[in-house]
């Protein structure tokens, strides 16, 4: 057995470490992750192994590989998500989950400081090719982006190579992607009046109507209690959402509902009720009143207004499908009947739970011309999201209003 070497004060030295002669400082030699030597230097004993210990912890988490910008991107972004402490708990987990469900163990094993422009444009436009939607696309971006943005504030990168893509992905796809429609006044009547006459879907007519008449956000509706609701000034109090989401990194994943505030201060609002919401709510009020208040309990929250069949809260994925089940039967039956009658059948458009919101701020903008009164019952933070769509609904009126026009008014 080899002897083991010493200090000058008879300690024992562990390999790597040494003693010089000269001045007596110490030395620790050890060869990083890419295979180059490297050498600590101490006065003492002691600070050399506290340097050893940063040392080992450095290299364990990947410092030294990441410092040199050999670091792979699921360590880049896993770094990156270390410093989101402000984020709302459903928030996170879903940038973990988008993150690891499309990009770890794959496109996310590049080396950070070889990755460019063309390799994350090729990456999302491969995703899109097999069918992921692009606002999935988008949704990685929010992730990937400020992760690419913190590693050039290291810099261990010196350019950001996810600028720019998401708007020449926009561009390329432009022609291709289907607009997000509002339905039409003609439409969401027809849907209303088949859910209420259907033995089967008529549950859906309390749900479907404070949706359509409030412009609430899912969460907001599903998460929705009675001392949110003012009954007797018709106010609703919009101050929190429930969300669905999935917890834990690895499979098997729970996932479970978190009642959270809204992401952002204009999300706390007050909405004062249609008349048709304030009969719908009123409706149910009786009826729990009399039947007795859901006793469920979901993160501490009671007093739950919309509850399912089996007495839990509704998810929004199962709303969705539910709404497409709907949508398929009475287009089938909408056909027959109207080839009966005699008529053109009003046929319903396929879309999710989050177009009665955009079919509400459709009609609020036919209705109103103040933008920040649509934009503070809507509930966005940026007036931008509110323009859009009042660009979009001024400017159907604007043709039809023209049309119009040209029926009535005679040049010459």
């Amino acid at each position: 057995m080899a002897k083991a070497r010493k200090d000058n004060k008879g300690r024992a030295l562990r390999k790597g470490e040494s003693q010089r002669s000269q001045d007596n400082r110490y030395i620790y030699t050890y060869t990083d992750p890419l295979g180059k030597r490297g050498y600590v230097y101490a006065t003492t004993l002691q600070e050399l192994r506290e340097k050893e210990a940063k040392l080992i912890r450095d290299q364990l988490d990947g410092l030294d590989l990441y410092v040199a910008g050999k670091a792979d991107l699921d360590f880049v972004v896993d770094r990156y998500m270390a410093t989101k402490n402000n984020l709302a708990t459903s928030t996170y987990a879903n940038y973990r989950y988008t993150y690891d469900h499309f990009c770890k163990d794959g496109f996310g094993k590049r080396k950070v400081a070889e990755i460019k422009y063309s390799d994350v444009l090729h990456f999302y436009l491969g995703l899109i090719e097999k069918g992921i939607k692009v606002k999935t696309v988008e949704s990685l971006h929010c992730v990937l982006h400020p992760a690419f943005d913190l590693a050039v504030r290291d810099e261990i990168i010196r350019k950001n190579p996810s600028d720019g893509v998401i708007s020449e992905i926009k561009k390329r796809q432009g022609r291709k992607q289907k607009v997000q429609r509002a339905l039409t006044v003609e439409q969401q009547t027809e849907l209303l009046n088949y859910v209420t006459d259907h033995p089967l879907y008529d549950i859906w007519r309390p749900l479907f109507t404070v949706l359509l008449g409030t412009g609430c956000r899912i969460g907001e509706i599903c998460g929705l209690r009675w001392q949110d609701v003012d009954m007797e000034n018709r106010i609703i109090d919009i101050n929190h959402s429930m969300t669905y989401f999935r917890r834990g990194k690895q499979a098997p994943y729970t996932f479970e509902f978190k009642f959270e505030p809204p992401k952002t201060k204009a999300g706390i609002r007050k909405i004062p009720m249609l008349d048709d919401v304030y009969a719908v709510l009123k409706e149910m009020y009786d009826y729990q009143k009399e039947n007795g208040v859901s006793p469920l309990v979901v993160d501490g929250a009671t007093g739950f207004i919309f509850i399912n069949k089996l007495g839990n809260l509704y998810k929004h994925n199962a709303i969705d499908h539910s709404i497409r089940r709907i949508v398929n039967t009475h287009n089938a039956e909408e056909e027959v009947k109207a080839k009966k009658e005699h008529r053109e059948p009003i046929m319903l458009p396929f879309f999710s739970c989050h177009t009665f919101r955009h079919t509400f701020c459709t009609r609020f903008c036919e209705n109103e011309t103040n933008v920040k009164v649509i934009q503070a019952v809507m509930g966005h933070a940026d007036i931008n999201t509110t323009m859009d769509i009042y660009a979009e609904v001024t400017e159907t009126k604007k043709r039809e209003a023209m049309e119009n026009l040209s029926k009535n008014m005679k040049i010459f």
